[in-house]
């Protein structure tokens, strides 16, 4: 079982190459836009000057902060991207396979249904974002590597602005949680759009996206409720694992985090709470239902178009 789901993920690695060509695309833009301010700033030396003069009399706290918003600016463009490959992906795994007709030729080998409908949820679920992660964390180091070399240019202290600042363990470790925490809360989105693609003939990412917004303004006119809204929109943006409510903010100074004299991401992502929550548990299960169906699906229809 597990010999074989290592294979089937090789597969869609090999089938699907958006899955690393997307962030490898996004961490080229990333750092074209890095170089070119940093291209653009350099015109401007005696503001250069400043603002490194500037940043040797901060506060550490204030340097870790700072870099920490780039970290995490930089990992929301990648999170964005993972998002949009993996809802792609979802709708074309099942979809793809039956109109080139790969599906006999994989059909004809001693792999189940189940065991190829699941290499694709654990690809959508785990493989993207881990792959997505991995990109970024190296994204992340180049630019540091990037910044050092331009600060140094500019007579700065690389290791004491840059590197003594930068607060990888806490960026990269909460990074990893959010990578693995967030698929499991999207889980029925993914598992819905499995079931389309292996439902529909044509246009899945419209029979995918049409009811999600239908379905919701039915009800409302229907019966004035909004359970299909909070759990498809309310749901989508408010998953219970952070706790930046928590921070308090200043108009002249940093935010504030619970602690005081740290700023860490890591402490702000109740991992306890997210994993005890019962709407976390229920979309899995939602998701298992739609995935189930998804498998019956594959198993029983006609591939003929």
């Amino acid at each position: 079982m597990i010999g074989h789901q290592m294979t089937l993920i090789r597969r869609e690695l090999w089938e699907h190459p958006a899955i690393y060509v997307a962030p490898l695309a996004t961490a080229a833009l990333v750092l074209l836009g890095l170089l070119t301010g940093q291209v653009t700033v350099s015109a401007f030396g005696e503001a250069v000057d400043f603002g490194i003069v500037i940043a040797q009399n901060s506060t550490e706290l204030q340097r870790t902060a700072a870099i920490t918003g780039v970290l995490l600016i930089v990992t929301t463009l990648f999170a964005l991207g993972a998002l949009i490959v993996m809802a792609f992906y979802s709708l074309d795994a099942l979809y793809a396979e039956r109109k080139d007709k790969s599906i006999l030729f994989w059909r004809s080998l001693p792999i189940t249904d189940a065991e190829s409908v699941l290499s694709k949820l654990l690809t959508a679920l785990f493989v993207i974002p881990l792959v997505t992660l991995l990109i970024a964390i190296a994204t992340h180091l180049a630019i540091l590597v990037m910044t050092s070399i331009w600060v140094m240019m500019q007579g700065g202290d690389a290791s004491h602005l840059v590197w003594s600042s930068a607060p990888l363990a806490d960026a990269w470790v909460s990074s990893l949680v959010l990578a693995v925490a967030m698929p499991m809360w999207l889980s029925p989105f993914i598992g819905w759009f499995l079931l389309v693609s292996a439902l529909t003939k044509r246009a899945p990412l419209l029979m995918a996206f049409m009811p999600l917004f239908v379905v919701p303004l039915l009800e409302k006119m229907s019966t004035g409720t909004y359970f299909f809204y909070n759990a498809i929109f309310v749901r989508s943006f408010l998953p219970p694992i952070a706790r930046f409510g928590d921070i308090s903010w200043d108009s002249n100074e940093l935010p504030t985090m619970p602690g005081g004299d740290s700023f860490s991401v890591l402490a702000q992502l109740d991992l306890a709470g997210f994993i005890s929550s019962p709407s976390l548990w229920a979309g899995m299960i939602v998701c298992a239902l739609f995935v189930t169906a998804a498998i019956y699906v594959r198993r029983y229809r006609d591939e003929s178009y």
